[in-house]
């Protein structure tokens, strides 16, 4: 079901549902008035019939013969008076008898004074009346044609009025909901304009104050980094896509140029070599794009422990001192270390070690000495790692870009590498609730400062 017809339909039920409540209430409220109005005119007629009776001394006859050629006989009131003792002292019409008196009747009216109650559709009103001195109970009864009918005339207007008013609330709900949905539609078809080819394309925020500008803002937020997703990886295909020609092309090449005639064994030992060079360039490459993967997943995806920082410091060193061994690592400790927690954080054994290995080999293969040293030391906190060294350093106009995947500055002329091992230290840091920053002068060194929390 439409949200449209939904709303449509809870307005009209409740809408409904009030004109019903207040209709019953006007309804029973008239047929209760109409009850007791009759009542106390059943009372006054009999009471003025006794006053003529016993008053005006006029015969019982004579009061019959009124009550049988008034113009409106059938409806009229019929009284009939008795003593105490149940003795009939005065009856309008005694072969008609509409209450049929008992003496538990009368005794009943004694003992209350005055009763009220209902034989069919007509109504009966019984009181004690006292004249000179002595008790008479009088009974008055008849039906309401009158009221009864006007009662009838309000029920069928109120049914009629309310089918009528369901209907048009209906009508205006169908509206109502229509128009206030409208930019929900709009939204909609919009929206639906949007593909993958045009998601520079946004929806109209209109005053940005009610529930579907906050929709429209959201869903705009949500394109935002949708077209950031889609750029970047555009990027990241084009990028990867150059770095894997480069070293396939050169190795093909190669490969080609020595098949076309024998070679010396000199010369295919050479070809060898430039072709383990360039598998080496893709495996990092292949190695480095995967661990970028893994530190793009979900937080939740990850599984997370404890970890003590020096403990793995120490293991990237050793993993690449055992892959360069020529490079040169020192661990400095600037403080004491007097719990583990002081120097233990909650994260991913194997994306920090991947993170501390780039730093270290970045500081070693740009310098000269082709040494990198870290320092460690915390707080109540955080940890704080220091990479530093004295290579050819970084300029001033690079230092944004050099955590943007790919990216490689003027430097890229001392060593090898893809620009991956920056961006991909900076989405692990990121992804452990950390903070990575650099400060580095052009032939005097770089540091890269890593802030990670306590566990």
């Amino acid at each position: 079901m439409q949200i449209k017809t939904r709303l449509t339909l809870l307005f009209t039920a409740l809408v409904a549902t009030l004109l019903l409540a207040f209709a019953l209430t006007v309804y029973f409220s008239s047929s209760e008035t109409r009850e007791e109005e009759y009542f106390k005119r059943l009372r006054q007629q009999a009471a003025t019939k006794a006053n003529l009776l016993f008053d005006t001394k006029i015969t019982p006859n004579v009061l019959q013969l009124i009550y049988k050629n008034a113009p409106n006989a059938l409806f009229q009131e019929e009284v009939a008076i008795y003593d105490t003792a149940f003795h009939l002292l005065y009856h309008d019409a005694v072969e008609i008898d509409k209450v049929k008196e008992t003496m538990g009747m009368i005794d009943s009216i004694i003992a209350r004074k005055e009763i009220q109650f209902y034989i069919g559709e007509i109504q009966v009103v019984g009181f004690l009346y006292e004249h000179d001195g002595g008790h008479y109970v009088i009974t008055a009864a008849s039906k309401d044609e009158y009221g009864l009918t006007k009662l009838a005339d309000l029920r069928y207007t109120i049914i009629i009025a309310l089918l009528v008013a369901v209907i048009i609330i209906f009508l205006a709900g169908q509206f109502l909901a229509k128009k206030s949905l409208q930019p929900v539609s709009t939204l909609v078809g919009k929206v639906q304009k949007i593909t993958a080819t045009n998601l520079d394309l946004r929806v109209d925020e209109g005053d940005r104050k009610d529930e579907i500008a906050a929709l429209a803002i959201t869903f705009n937020e949500m394109l935002n980094r949708l077209e950031h997703s889609f750029d970047a990886q555009k990027r990241f295909v084009s990028n990867i896509s150059h770095e894997l020609r480069t070293p396939l092309t050169a190795m093909l090449a190669e490969l080609q140029l020595t098949a076309e005639k024998k070679r010396d064994t000199e010369e295919y030992q050479a070809v060898i070599a430039h072709t383990i060079t360039d598998t080496q360039k893709l495996i990092r490459l292949s190695n480095s794009l995967l661990d970028l993967a893994k530190a793009n997943y979900d937080e939740t995806e990850i599984s997370f422990k404890n970890i003590r920082l020096d403990e793995l410091l120490l293991d990237a060193r050793m993993d690449v001192l055992h892959n360069q061994p020529h490079y040169k690592v020192n661990i400095t400790f600037e403080q004491e270390i007097d719990h583990d927690k002081d120097i233990s954080v909650h994260g991913n054994e194997y994306l920090l070690k991947v993170a501390f290995i780039n730093l270290m080999e970045n500081g070693c293969k740009f310098s000269e000495d082709l040494q990198s040293t870290v320092f460690i030391s915390y707080d109540r906190e955080n940890i704080l790692l220091r990479f530093a060294d004295k290579g050819v350093g970084i300029s001033a106009e690079e230092l944004p870009y050099i955590f943007t995947p790919f990216y490689r500055g003027a430097n890229k002329k001392f060593a090898d590498g893809n620009g991956i091992g920056l961006s991909l230290t900076q989405k692990i840091v990121e992804l452990h609730k950390g903070h990575i920053s650099v400060v580095s002068k052009e032939k005097e060194g770089t540091t890269f400062t890593i802030t990670l929390p306590h566990n």
